[in-house]
C-alpha cells in the first residue's frame, strides 16, 4: 500500500502517514526501523506494510517508494 509521509520525529522514530483517501495513520518506531530508513520528510512518498483494518489498522512497515 503507498502513503505520504505526513510527520516524523526523529528523537522517536514515530510519525503518521496519510492514506491515498486522506485518512492519517499513526506509526511507531518498530515499523520505522523495519524499512532500514533513516530519515523521512514529510511530503515523501512511501510503502507501507499494515495489520488489522478499520480502527485497528496498524502499520508494520515504512519505506521509501520506489519505481
Amino acid at each position: 500500500m503507498q502513503a505520504t509521509s505526513f510527520t516524523y520525529d526523529p528523537g522517536t522514530r514515530s510519525g503518521s502517514v496519510l492514506l491515498d483517501d486522506g485518512t492519517p495513520v499513526d506509526f511507531g518506531a518498530p515499523a520505522f526501523d523495519a524499512g532500514g530508513l533513516l530519515l523521512l520528510r514529510p511530503g515523501q512518498r512511501v510503502r507501507i506494510e499494515t495489520e488489522g483494518e478499520g480502527t485497528s489498522l496498524r502499520i508494520t512497515l515504512v519505506t521509501l517508494q520506489t519505481l
